[in-house]
């Protein structure tokens, strides 16, 4: 295959589909509207400090090793890779922490601590939760959601009743100490939803959580950014920075030919956008586009953020390199964010502090931290809001973790809804994508291939199978074996052709 793809975006899923994709002999070339790749997992460096804007988290280790596997290549072909012992912890008020483990046995300890008995109910919620990884993530989630029959199997008939039961209820069923509820909780927000509104099948995040632990790559994601591209320049891939995608042109059968690209007109057998779906659709005329404005206003959207990231002239004391504080009521800022969208009045948030364990990321002596306050996506943002809450989760850092720090803050700065909608063109300010809810999974999402136009596809979170790095490696995964598909197809026809008019 000799084709040429253009692909908007330079996301973790557009970098793995061009990868897929060079490598079956297309010529790729990858339009980053930003100065630096990544899309949302862009990398900010300030006075010897190192943050990563983006996702913070390295969960599902295997889903990388399959992805680079696929290359005859390993991750510590790139990067090294270190397994956080604790993985985590949780606050729920000063001198109230509960600290996780890198073992299921540890973290039994601390169930049977925290709630006597516990630990046998949770061994037995992960080993369900491991069987419903298996299924998922080494099998469904392969698949391109073309079809309802691709989640018809053996395996997911036997747990038909776990795509109508839901996580809140599975888990309060069994753990009755409010603490390790929000812990057992905690995982599925990374689909973007409540757990009340998350399908029981996925408790598959638990296992990725307490089964396969939690990991740092060396320098941050942005060395997995990083890793992504050099084997993608590896395959031949070509990249181009600065490059606003200003509008995707059709031919007059219906067939994606050209996109403009700062004003400039660049012809692509194939248009692949790894960009923020609903924004890739307005880049066609509007008898083009698929989903209506409606559409998207009906859809479960994950949640915004304001981020902070802030330089401290000393350690943080008392805290890990991941800590989540959930000293304010988990419900009311679920609420705030998904029932009756609003700044929440007492937010709960989540800091990282990656010299903890990598001290490039912060001069000798200093500290790196990154703060993450999930928001409903389309909220006013404002400077005297950003500073308002700065203010609120800075105070309650101090009295929580009883140090002073204000006075040790070199500098801080802050990304939100406008800075998603600018820098990413993300639908409302979101961050995470579309939430994974029963109606928003596999074929119900928006689809991989476009119906409207010929020679377009998407990948990333929006689409299948769902928000997170590791979808996202798997979504271009999946764009590309349909790209391939369809090339193949397209040049059989033509041989086939050529063959019938030598005869």
């Amino acid at each position: 295959m000799n084709a040429t793809i253009n692909i908007i975006g330079s996301g973790f899923s557009s970098l793995a589909a061009a990868s897929y994709l060079a490598r079956s002999g297309c010529n790729v070339t990858v339009y980053e509207k930003n100065s630096i790749i990544g899309g949302r997992a862009r990398q900010l460096k300030k006075d010897g400090f190192t943050f990563d804007m983006g996702p913070t988290w390295y969960w599902m280790p295997d889903v990388f090793e399959r992805f680079f596997e696929d290359f005859g290549k390993r991750p510590k072909d790139y990067y090294e890779l270190k397994k956080l012992s604790p993985a985590y912890s949780v606050c729920f008020g000063m001198n109230d922490f509960i600290t996780i483990g890198d073992n299921l046995d540890e973290i039994c300890r601390v169930f049977d601590q925290t709630e006597p008995g516990s630990s046998s109910k949770l061994r037995k919620f992960i080993d369900e939760a491991k069987s419903n990884y298996d299924i998922a993530i080494k099998d469904l989630v392969y698949r391109p959601g073309l079809s309802p029959l691709e989640l018809v199997t053996p395996q997911t008939i036997a747990k038909l009743g776990q795509f109508f039961g839901n996580i809140s209820r599975d888990i309060r069923k069994e753990f009755k100490n409010k603490k390790l509820v929000q812990i057992l909780e905690f995982p599925v927000l990374f689909l973007g939803a409540k757990p009340s509104d998350t399908p029981s099948f996925y408790s598959f995040m638990n296992y990725a959580d307490f089964g396969l632990g939690t990991w740092y790559p060396k320098g941050g994601m942005f060395s997995v950014v990083e890793a992504m591209q050099q084997l993608a320049i590896e395959q031949g891939v070509k990249f181009v920075t600065d490059a606003n995608v200003e509008k995707i042109e059709v031919d007059e059968d219906g067939c994606a030919t050209h996109i403009v690209v700062n004003g400039e007109k660049i012809a692509g057998d194939i248009t692949l956008s790894g960009a923020d779906y609903h924004h890739t659709e307005t880049l066609l005329d509007k008898q083009y586009r698929q989903y209506s404005e409606g559409y998207w206003e009906r859809k479960t959207f994950a949640p915004s953020s304001l981020l902070f990231y802030v330089g401290f002239s000393k350690p943080v004391e008392n805290v890990e390199h991941h800590t989540l504080f959930f000293d304010v009521e988990f419900d009311v800022h679920a609420a705030d964010i998904y029932d009756n969208p609003k700044w929440p009045e007492e937010p709960l948030f989540y800091a990282s502090f990656s010299a903890k364990t990598d001290s490039d990321t912060a001069p000798q002596g200093m500290e790196a931290g990154t703060f993450l306050i999930p928001l409903a996506p389309g909220l006013e943002d404002t400077p005297q809001l950003r500073d308002q809450y700065f203010e609120k989760i800075i105070t309650r850092l101090e009295n929580l973790t009883q140090q002073s720090l204000k006075d040790s803050i070199l500098f801080k700065e802050s990304f939100c809804v406008n800075d998603f909608v600018n820098d990413y063109n993300s639908y409302k300010g979101n961050a995470y994508g579309l939430a994974n809810t029963l109606l928003q999974t596999a074929f119900l999402r928006p689809g991989l291939k476009s119906s409207k136009v010929k020679n377009l596809f998407f990948t990333g979170q929006l689409t299948v199978p769902g928000p997170g790095v590791p979808p996202a490696l798997i979504s271009g995964k999946l764009v590309a074996g349909l790209i391939e598909k369809q090339l193949y197809k397209q040049s059989k026809q033509t041989f086939t052709k050529r063959y019938e008019i030598n005869i």
